[in-house]
């Protein structure tokens, strides 16, 4: 049993506890792996396993949280993408005593708030994510919110998927950075080439 995640552990010490988390939950799985882009992996990270166990997933939304207010960006909306910001999008709403949202795909795939779900313009919201992979999904749902006129806090996550790589407009919070090898289709190193790829994700794969 690993420990329990708190406010006042060491950033490194957090990181140190919630990879350990993952691990003991099968969400951070090594393999060869297809990603939604199309690119391949060698390392995949499925938060929902970790997510479903609210004992685990509460004491990392209260580390959020309280670094959030230190750094005084507490919000009056917490906004997640569907499906993996769901969850962290709400835990981390309760935990700062604020309303919960979600975005989610249209028909043609674009990135949009539904089901009668309102921002008023002037409104502090911070992005919530389960893994940053490339920004892609951060920024489709800051260009929905920047549309609407609300103010973009910051964007925070269980994991940063690009070990810090991408560069966001705003403050970026990740408990825990995981330096993940990404290749070409054409460029599978033969290491991997052996392997049959598993596509573990819930995006459809992007078309050619």
């Amino acid at each position: 049993m690993t420990p329990t995640l708190t406010p006042d552990l060491p950033a490194a010490e957090v990181a140190a506890i919630l990879e350990a988390q993952l691990r003991q939950e099968d969400a951070l799985l090594t393999g060869h792996f297809k990603l939604s882009s199309g690119l391949h992996s060698d390392t995949y990270v499925q938060c929902a396993r970790f997510l479903r166990r609210p004992e685990l997933a509460a004491p990392a939304m209260a580390v959020l949280a309280a670094r959030l207010r230190a750094a005084g960006l507490v919000p009056d909306t917490v906004v997640g993408p569907a499906m993996g910001g769901v969850v962290v999008s709400y835990e981390l709403a309760r935990q700062l005593g604020v309303p919960s949202l979600f975005t989610e795909r249209d028909a043609q795939g674009e990135m949009t708030l539904r089901r009668g779900f309102t921002l008023r313009p002037g409104e502090r919201v911070i992005i919530a994510e389960d893994v940053v992979t490339t920004g892609k999904s951060t920024l489709e749902v800051a260009r929905v919110l920047g549309e609407m006129g609300v103010e973009v806090l910051a964007v925070v996550s269980l994991i940063d998927r690009t070990g810090g790589a991408v560069k966001l407009p705003f403050p970026n919070f990740a408990l825990l950075a995981v330096n993940a090898a990404v290749f070409d289709a054409d460029h599978i190193p033969a290491h991997l080439a052996g392997i049959p790829a598993v596509k573990p994700g819930s995006r459809p794969e992007k078309a050619a």
